[in-house]
């Protein structure tokens, strides 16, 4: 996710005193501020909001289930995307420049990516909770526990963390390419190169569990659309045993369509950056800068809508981002209270 958001042009350097520095696309003063403006709530959203979302789901017991701690880990890749990644890259966008060195650059960008793939796992996992959870409400519990949750958690962290950094640090992802690489080189510009082979892998890396998500979706709305049917049918003659049954699916079904929506949010953010990043790749790079640095911000974005996505459509994030507001935490023990509706 390494680009400038103009063209470069012979204007400035990068690094006046030094023969081999990028060339600087200047902008005007105002334009300047107002990126900084914009970028820079963008990161304290994503921060404080992401924040939010972790607190309150470790500090309250009720949220203390499988699926809440996939929401929790996911809003942690967010967190770190806001904190470690996303000051960095506005000064490269706004100042079109890269003063934070090489290593740093290679650091930097495998972060990003693999904390951005982290978040499609946990999406990805969190669909197959609700498949489960839908498809067979009763014994969910049983199937998809805490130490179920643990392990889907672990294993998007240490691939996403391990396949990038491994990858980029022992060049694997510019063999072939050097040609084009030196010719890219000078002091001020962080651009990874990916050759076709690694471009495959890592998008293959993203569609896979995006088509996945659209399948389980797509499966458990019509599930629960055949679900709905089958109670109105039987309404008239449910038997009393039945209606724990009833309840539990009603809660699941709901549940599945408000976690859906983070989701939505996610293919809705993110497809056109792998859409360009795909094509770049296949068409020599010829994408322009400014195109795919709008791109890479637009799916940064959807860090900092998703909990806003949970404050307008979770009942129970509301309530406990108000007692978090409040400060109540610090003065008495809310842990224990309910945050759901009866």
């Amino acid at each position: 996710m390494n680009s400038t958001f103009f063209d470069n042009e012979d204007l400035q350097y990068c690094f006046e005193n030094m023969n081999e520095s990028c060339y600087k696309t200047p902008l005007s003063s105002g334009l300047r501020v107002s990126l900084y403006i914009v970028l820079g709530l963008l990161v304290i959203f994503t921060v404080g909001g992401n924040l939010m979302v972790v607190v309150s789901i470790v500090y309250f017991k009720q949220l203390h289930s499988p699926t809440h701690f996939l929401i929790a880990s996911l809003a942690c890749a967010d967190f770190g995307l806001g904190l470690t990644v996303l000051p960095f890259s506005t000064v490269r966008s706004v100042e079109t420049c890269w003063y934070f060195g090489e290593i740093f650059c290679r650091f930097h960008y495998c972060l990003d990516v693999s904390l951005c793939q982290a978040s499609i796992f946990h999406l990805c996992f969190i669909s197959v909770d609700r498949y489960v959870a839908v498809n067979n409400p009763l014994i969910y519990p049983i199937k998809f526990t805490v130490p179920v949750s643990g392990m889907f958690i672990a294993a998007a962290w240490i691939f996403s963390l391990v396949f990038n950094f491994s990858v980029v640090f022992a060049g694997s992802n510019d063999k072939g390419m050097q040609e084009l690489v030196n010719g890219l080189s000078c002091a001020g510009s962080c651009q990874i190169i990916l050759n076709k082979m690694w471009v495959v892998v890592s998008s293959l890396l993203y569609f896979i569990p995006f088509f996945a998500m659209i399948v389980l979706y797509s499966r458990i709305f019509a599930v629960a659309k055949q679900q709905v049917r089958m109670i109105e049918m039987m309404s008239n003659n449910t038997q009393p045993s039945n209606n724990y049954s009833d309840r539990v699916g009603r809660r699941e079904r709901k549940a599945a369509k408000t976690l859906g929506i983070p989701v939505i949010a996610f293919l809705v953010f993110w497809s056109p950056y792998l859409i360009i990043v795909t094509i770049d790749a296949f068409l020599n790079f010829i994408i322009p800068p400014l195109i795919f640095d709008i791109a890479v911000w637009f799916a940064y974005s959807n860090s900092a809508i998703n909990p806003l996505i949970y404050s307008v459509f979770y009942p129970w994030f509301r309530k406990a981002m108000k007692v978090i507001v409040s400060c109540k935490i610090f003065h008495l023990d809310c842990s224990t209270m309910s945050l759901f509706s009866e």
